[in-house]
């Protein structure tokens, strides 16, 4: 090929050329849990017939699949985002003393900026806390490259592989170089070692002295490792930097001598010496902690980093430049733009719940999904929201710390991929420990927040084959719970009197709002008639406004102009539905009060 060809090349986002590099390197066992931004990563890997890839119930299900498929001698990918490793560190940090027989790495993909994470943990930490090697890409074709190298680091150094991408390397473009597909060096088969698999504390005693082991040998396999390399350019600034930080400092900084890290962890710490003893200035530039500006400073050698570059959300060229005292005008500022609150979509079944539950005399203890955003006005029906599952712990803690006075005052919502992803426990223990909190599973049939991945619940998986979908009445009353309801939240008025009901009783309860998500095909070939607003009979109540429905919109009128309409004086507007936009639920036709609302079609 020659030099500048684009023959064999593609061009591919960060988390298609990752899903390309599984497949080069021989991966034939995937697994994961959809979370942005890693969640393209499987759903393009499963296009590729020859791995075996599926959607885990939560991400330390998946680690455990993974690891089972190692054992095997398979190569194997496990993809999650930053805090879904949370989940998955009981095993991780067990992997390390394990090791492999085929090659793991564990993809994690990091949200600096919060843009759709509850926290802003840098993973980097994970690396140095579970002793495992890190490696960090800068760009796509990086990101394929190097994960296949990661494979043979993990077998060569018998370790789990840790593989950090942040958001905007898992979804910026290049043109990436494609490969062959080659099988990993290790028989896929039953091979007994109770020695390193069963960890036992006198078996871990050893794998411990093992991993000691390990990291002197990566300590010193990074200092040749062709990923990290030194770029000549002038040396009264010397950049070390790493991800797409290398990126920012590139443009920012054309000029400078940069040393590119890939090996987030261990640190080439000879190299990053004489880089330094090159250069008059060395910053260290990179997102979130100051994880390599502490670990060089450690090793004494002297640094700038966060004492004037920001440690909280992403960097940018122009960040970079203004944080160094250089001038910004040949680097575009940020722009403001107009903010787009976010909003659940017309026809949503979560808002009819929200509405009704919003009427209730109740804390809301809320979770992670689409139906988060039943905290924002006008619906404003979520008092908390802390991590994936954790809404019914809360609510049954809050009840025992109210004990009687609090009795039907605590309500949990949770949805149904978040109810297996981790909520299930929680249920077992609220039965368990006699709470009297009431447990809402969202039921729309699918993992909504990610893009619509199916879960256990959904009734298919990842490979679009079928699969049996669990019964989420039966499996709370298998659990314990004695009344279990099932409602239509579209139906507000019968919505209203269930929870009521349910709310109010002494011992627990479980509620399954059961309707499709609007977006889901067959849901948006069934799409009901659209409905529309009768200007004439509204009385600009605002009761249908209070839904919060994006295709509900709120006209003003001056006195003047309601007086022309026919109108009280007093009335300040009138509420227009847009026919487009409208869904059909039918969720405002039953709060309407004054019959201003109908199909579209009857009204003409």
């Amino acid at each position: 090929m020659t030099k500048g060809s684009t023959k064999n090349k593609q061009w591919l986002s960060g988390n298609e050329a990752i899903a390309r590099g599984a497949w080069e390197a021989g991966v034939t066992v995937a697994s994961g849990y959809p979370g942005t931004p890693s969640t393209e990563i499987l759903e393009n890997l499963c296009t590729y017939k020859d791995v075996y890839t599926e959607w885990a119930p939560n991400e330390k299900v998946a680690l455990e699949v993974g690891l089972g498929a190692s054992f095997a001698g398979a190569r194997v990918l496990v993809t999650m985002k930053h805090v879904g490793l949370n989940v998955a560190a009981d095993p991780l940090f067990t992997a390390a003393y394990t090791g492999v027989r085929g090659g793991i790495v564990i993809i994690t993909a990091d949200d600096p900026e919060m843009h759709s994470s509850q926290n802003e943990q840098d993973n980097r930490n994970y690396a140095y806390a579970a002793k495992l090697p890190m490696l960090e890409p800068s760009d796509p074709a990086e990101a394929l490259e190097l994960l296949k190298k990661a494979f043979e680091i993990s077998e060569e150094f018998d370790t789990p592989v840790l593989f950090r991408t942040t958001t905007r390397v898992a979804h910026v473009k290049g043109l990436v170089a494609r490969g062959k597909r080659k099988g990993g060096p290790v028989p896929v088969q039953i091979e007994k070692m109770p020695a390193k698999f069963v960890m036992l504390p006198g078996n871990a005693r050893v794998r411990r002295r093992a991993i000691a082991e390990r990291m002197t040998r990566l300590a010193a396999y990074v200092e040749s490792f062709a990923g990290n390399r030194r770029e000549p350019g002038t040396t009264k600034q010397g950049f070390i930097t790493g991800g797409v930080s290398y990126l920012y400092v590139k443009e920012a900084f054309p000029e400078a001598a940069v040393l590119k890290i890939a090996t987030t962890w261990p640190l080439p710490l000879q190299m990053i010496r004489d880089f330094a003893g090159q250069v008059e200035e060395l910053i260290v530039v990179e997102e979130l902690d100051p994880f390599l500006e502490t670990h060089i400073k450690a090793s004494g050698i002297a640094c700038i980093g966060k004492a004037r570059i920001p440690a909280m959300g992403e960097l940018n060229p122009f960040i970079l430049k203004k944080a160094l005292g250089r001038e910004t005008g040949e680097v575009f500022a940020p722009v403001d733009i107009p903010p787009r609150p976010p909003n659940m979509c017309p026809g949503c079944p979560h808002r009819g719940l929200f509405y009704s539950l919003g009427k209730q005399d109740v804390f809301i203890s809320g979770d992670i999904g689409c139906y988060t955003l039943g905290f924002l006005p006008p619906l404003s029906a979520m008092d908390s929201c802390v991590c994936m599952g954790a809404s019914i712990g809360v609510a049954h803690g809050m009840d025992k710390a109210l004990g009687e006075k609090g009795r039907g005052k605590t309500v949990a919502v949770i949805g149904d991929s978040t109810f297996m992803h981790s909520g299930i426990t929680g249920l077992v223990n609220m039965v368990y420990n006699s709470s009297a909190s009431t447990v809402i599973i969202l039921d729309n049939r699918i993992t909504a927040m990610t893009g619509h991945q199916p879960n256990p619940a959904s009734g298919s998986t990842i490979m679009d084959e079928p699969a049996k979908a669990v019964n989420l009445e039966n499996l709370c009353r298998a659990i314990g719970v004695n009344h279990v309801r099932l409602v239509n939240p579209h139906d507000i008025k019968e919505c209203r009197r269930v929870l009521k009901e349910e709310i109010e009783r002494p011992e627990p309860s479980v509620i399954i709002a059961q309707s499709p998500c609007v977006l889901l095909p067959e849901e948006r070939k069934r799409r009901k008639f659209p409905l529309a607003s009768i200007q004439e009979k509204c009385t600009g109540c605002g009761t249908c406004i209070r839904l919060g429905c994006p295709a509900i919109n709120w006209v003003p009128l001056t006195a003047e102009e309601a007086k022309q309409l026919g109108k009280k004086e007093k009335q300040k507007g009138f509420a227009r539905i847009s026919i487009e936009m409208c869904n059909g639920c039918g969720q405002c036709l039953a709060v309407c009060k004054f019959k201003a609302i109908k199909k579209a079609e009857d009204i003409g």
